[in-house]
This record gives structure tokens, C-alpha cells and sequence, in this order.
């Protein structure tokens, strides 16, 4: 049986090691993609000392050159591309009048604009392999979400972009699907603090009452519609969010 190919993004750490290790776990080869190099080597050691098949390729995504090369470079190294998972991800809380012209371009580029690009670059790979791409959304694509604007926006985007990219390849063989986690313990969510005079109260009415995911939780749900179980799942936006958006 032929081994499958996969794409990371945001293969570094959080969400995106965790969908990696998951795939890898799986029997895929990967092609690891993120912006950050050391943590990214690390990522593809560890998969290889563990058996699998993982090249790092260190790019910044936000722009279509660069994504592009990513997807040739997968295809060039192991032949094929069977799944895209766009993992990476960029948030940064402000005040929505004080979000920089810099900050709101990185933020769309990296969240909305690399997806669509590496789409564009993977989809012909995809179709031929029967493949599927699967992206990482948000709890806050659905749900008003204060000192995240950009971010909010970008993940809305993406969702959208899922929906009518699994509509305009309805006739053709490839799934493409979203998974929208809320609160996990990754870096991001470590490293990320709302403005000292936030309104709290706020911020809690879309915390959730149940506890943070893991990240192998939520890379356990990518890594199932990726699958050849999920053979029927298309145009799906799965979310794996403790509940939040439930009501």
C-alpha cells in the first residue's frame, strides 16, 4: 500500500506538532512546515526516532511564494501529496482601536491568506491522490470574541473558504473539511494575555466550563477525517470546543 503524504503547518509545537505526531502515528510522511526553525528540527528528531518519515521545511507563510514552495517541496521529496493540514496560526490580543496595520496584515496573512494559497498550490495533488485538506478554525469563528478581532475574523474567513472550496470540488474526488478547537494548553494560549484592563467578564462568557483540550485530543479529531474512515465527510466543520458553541 502506498504511503500517504502529509503537509503541516505549524508543525513546530502545539496543535500542529500534536496533528503531525498524530498523522505520523498513522503511517504518514511528512513534510513539516513552520516559521520556527529549532523548534521545528526538534519536532521531525523526535518524529524520526520514533519511526516515522518527517522532513522540516522552514518558511514563513505569509506569503504565496512561500506557500507554493512548501507544497512543491513536499511533493519533491516524497512524490506525492495525499493531505494538507493547515495548523498555523497567529493571534495577538488588542484593544480593537489599537490593532497596527502590520499586526492586522500579519494576522490575516498568516491565518487566512496562507491557507487559501497553499490550497490553490495543493489541490491538484490532492485530487490525484483522492486526498483531503483539513483546517484548523476556532471557537471564535462562530462567537463574538473581544481583544481578538483580527484573529476572529481571519478563522471566519477560513471557515467560509472551507465551505466553498468543498462546494466547488464537489464533483471531484477530494474532501475538504475544517476542525474548530477551542481553548487548548498550548504555547500560544501561554504566551498570549488580554490587556491588563480587560473586561473579564467578557472574555468568560466564551471560556467554556469544562477544561482546556490537550492538544492530542484535538489532533485525534483531524487525524480521524483525514482517514480513510471519514471517507464520507465533506464540507464538514467539526468542532472540538468542550461545548461552547453548542449554546
Amino acid at each position: 500500500m502506498t504511503q500517504r503524504v502529509a503537509l503541516v503547518t505549524g508543525a513546530a509545537r502545539g496543535l500542529g506538532r500534536a496533528i503531525a505526531e498524530e498523522l505520523a502515528g498513522q503511517g504518514c510522511a511528512l513534510l513539516a512546515v513552520d516559521v520556527l526553525a529549532e523548534p521545528l528540527h526538534e519536532s521531525c528528531v523526535a518524529l524520526v526516532a520514533a519511526g516515522g518519515r518527517c522532513i522540516a521545511h522552514v518558511a514563513d507563510i505569509s506569503t504565496r511564494a512561500a506557500c507554493i514552495a512548501a507544497v512543491e517541496a513536499a511533493v519533491a521529496a516524497h512524490g506525492r501529496l495525499d493531505v494538507l493540514v493547515n495548523a498555523a496560526g497567529l493571534m495577538r490580543f488588542h484593544h480593537a482601536g489599537e490593532v497596527s496595520e502590520a499586526d492586522f496584515a500579519k494576522i490575516m496573512a498568516v491565518n487566512a491568506a496562507a491557507p487559501f494559497w497553499l490550497a490553490q498550490a495543493a489541490l491538484p495533488h490532492l485530487v490525484a491522490a483522492r486526498g483531503n485538506m483539513v483546517n484548523v478554525l476556532s471557537q471564535s469563528a462562530f462567537l463574538g470574541a473581544p481583544y481578538i478581532v483580527p484573529y476572529s475574523m481571519s478563522k471566519a474567513a477560513l471557515l467560509q473558504m472551507t465551505k466553498s472550496l468543498a462546494m466547488e470540488y464537489m464533483g471531484q474526488p477530494v474532501r475538504i473539511n475544517a476542525v474548530a478547537p477551542g481553548a487548548m494548553l498550548t504555547g500560544i494560549s501561554n504566551e498570549t494575555r488580554p490587556p491588563a484592563d480587560a473586561d473579564f467578564a467578557a472574555i468568560k462568557r466564551y471560556s467554556g466550563a469544562r477544561p482546556p483540550a490537550s492538544p492530542a485530543e484535538v489532533a485525534a479529531v483531524v487525524g480521524f477525517i483525514t482517514s480513510a474512515a471519514a471517507s464520507n465527510v465533506h464540507g464538514a466543520i467539526w468542532t472540538a470546543d468542550g461545548g461552547v458553541t453548542a449554546g
